[in-house]
């Protein structure tokens, strides 16, 4: 109870001025159909964006660089190499606070398979072109692997849930997504998790996807932009105090079960640490721009400079994350928290039996 009348607080206070200074614009903003952008809904259904007196239009599941690249979108969650790969070829965007840390993508693989080097020659839904994506080529080396798409029947997928009901299927024998989709083929028995793409190679932590604003969105409305990165951070706020609302959020948003949605609120709030984040560090980027650079997926042109607006998101003014995690979430749910403790003090904190 304590922890929800200290968020919607922070909320109710700013929500006062925000009405009356504000204009109802509308802006569009998208997200992937994966885990690491639960903030979108989140700020959606819990009416995060109508107390900042904002006007969103949130689109999920949809093709967010190439929206942004048409015009059709203010803001969206990006996958990091898209925002990259978009800015080396003049799109204007920006990266107007962080997202996720690190990568949490999962390379899901039949249930009999035993050893990585099984798959050598088998079909994977992994791309026509592994060797060009970062989250395989870190899987790869660690499960001492090839990373080289000739050494597989490499196809690409429309979506995680395809990719799910084709492993379930036969019709594959493994593939590589984000959560809830590992989760989901787990949870249903389609297959099991074999890799994990985490920190990058070198040991340190990168960058997965981040909160993107469009330059001239952030240059005709900057006091927009500047809410919209408030609203993104008071979102994640919300799921680490109220995960198992949160969780129910997402199922909704995502259409899967509640359980395993659950499950992965869990993995990215206390599983796999507090990778879920809106602290802008640069370097965290700065890593992931040298191993994108050494690696060549993107070239030497991309920049940190380029690649971020750390003026609009010190306007923002955001709460430290580290001090929040600390004061706010370590003494309820502390890091490494075992999943069954973790969901009856979540159903506790949120009044659920």
């Amino acid at each position: 109870m304590l922890l929800g009348r200290r968020l919607k607080g922070i909320i109710l206070g700013v929500s006062l001025v925000s009405a009356l200074a504000m204009g109802k614009d509308k802006i569009n903003l998208g997200y992937y159909n994966c885990d690491h952008m639960t903030a979108a809904p989140v700020a959606q259904y819990t009416g995060i964006f109508d107390q900042l007196g904002l006007d969103v239009n949130v689109s999920g599941n949809g093709n967010v660089p190439q929206a942004m690249i048409a015009g059709r979108m203010d803001a969206g969650y990006v996958g990091i190499n898209n925002v990259f790969r978009s800015v080396h070829k003049g799109v204007p965007l920006v990266i107007g606070a962080n997202n996720h840390k690190g990568g949490s993508y999962y390379l899901v693989v039949r249930n009999d398979i035993k050893d990585p080097k099984d798959l050598i020659g088998k079909k994977l839904a992994i791309g026509t072109h592994p060797e060009d994506n970062t989250g395989w080529t870190q899987m790869a080396a660690a499960l001492g692997i090839p990373r080289e798409g000739k050494n597989y029947q490499t196809i690409d997928i429309g979506s995680g849930i395809d990719a799910v009901m084709a492993l379930k299927r036969g019709m594959i024998d493994g593939f590589t997504e984000c959560d809830p989709w590992a989760s989901y083929a787990e949870f249903i028995g389609a297959g099991k998790i074999m890799g994990t793409e985490k920190k990058l190679l070198n040991d340190k932590w990168g960058i997965c996807c981040a909160f993107t604003l469009d330059k001239k969105f952030v240059e005709e409305k900057p006091e927009l932009a500047v809410k919209l990165i408030q609203a993104h951070g008071m979102a994640i706020e919300y799921i680490y105090l109220h995960p198992l609302k949160s969780a129910k959020i997402f199922a909704k948003a995502y259409k899967i079960p509640e359980e395993v949605a659950i499950m992965t609120i869990y993995k990215k709030t206390v599983g796999e640490g507090r990778t879920l984040t809106w602290d802008l560090n640069p370097q965290e980027i700065q890593n992931e721009l040298d191993f994108v650079h050494e690696y060549k997926f993107v070239p030497e042109d991309v920049t940190y400079e380029k690649v971020t607006n750390e003026e609009i998101y010190k306007k923002a003014n955001l709460k430290d994350f580290n001090k929040f995690i600390k004061e706010n979430i370590d003494p309820v749910f502390p890091e490494g928290m075992a999943y069954d403790q973790w969901l009856q003090k979540a159903k506790e904190v949120d009044g659920e039996k």
